[in-house]
């Protein structure tokens, strides 16, 4: 709302005149109208559970660094660096190893968040498509066909 418009609508509200309230934005396309069935894509679910499959993967094979360079003591060339720089004497062993505990706490948090988000929407995805096909085998008309939306709100009135 611009501020003339504001100022306008206080002189006429001290006026005793009926505000009218207007929203800056464009009518909805076609006035509204559109397609009255409800339909739910399910390809979306599964493109995103994909997306946080393939990072879990990449984030598995490209970013652990306390895992690269394995000595036989089991310690990454992270570990091994920061473990050699403590040991001569320098600080910056110790920072090194906190920055390595902090990077896999992270990266750990982060491949449990993809695993989690892959896992939901798979198990999402596969639910909903059994609750429509209940649902449709349940709500159809006399010839199989699926009500539309427009009749079934009939029931709710």
């Amino acid at each position: 709302m611009a501020w003339d418009e504001w100022e306008q609508l206080k002189a006429q509200a001290a006026d005793g005149t009926p505000a009218q309230l207007r929203l800056n934005q464009l009518p909805a396309e076609g006035g509204g109208g559109g397609k009255p069935d409800l339909v739910a894509r399910q390809d979306d679910l599964g493109a995103v559970g994909h997306d946080a499959f393939v990072l879990h993967g990449d984030l598995v094979k490209k970013v652990d660094i306390a895992g690269a360079g394995m000595n036989s003591d089991h310690a990454g060339s992270t570990h091994q660096a920061a473990t050699e720089l403590s040991g001569s004497g320098f600080t910056m062993g110790d920072e090194l190893m906190t920055t390595l505990s902090v990077w896999e706490s992270q990266v750990k948090a982060v491949r449990q968040a993809c695993a989690h988000i892959s896992n939901h929407l798979d198990y999402s995805k596969k639910l909903h498509a059994n609750d429509d096909a209940r649902i449709a085998a349940v709500i159809a008309q006399r010839d199989g066909t699926e009500l539309p939306v427009s009749e079934l709100e009939k029931y709710f009135k």
